[in-house]
């Protein structure tokens, strides 16, 4: 685990950030105290893929016909 100070974070913030894409554990100081830790997002939503359920559901083929139950409504 690498500790760095505020300002020596500022000067050199991509070379932090390429560390801890590598897999080191950054953590930047305020006064010899902890103040925040640079790791990676490693979590990521899968994309949608269009037309990816096609072939999954079906409907029969009097879907839209009027129900039995509600004859005498109409």
């Amino acid at each position: 685990m690498q500790e760095i100070g505020i300002i020596q974070a500022k000067e050199c913030l991509s070379e932090l950030i390429e560390q801890a894409l590598g897999g080191e554990d950054v953590v930047i100081t305020r006064g010899g105290q902890p103040l925040v830790r640079l790791i990676t997002v490693t979590e990521r939503k899968p994309q949608r893929r269009f037309g990816s359920a096609r072939g999954l559901i079906r409907m029969s083929d009097d879907f839209d016909e009027p129900l039995e139950d509600f004859r005498e409504y109409m």
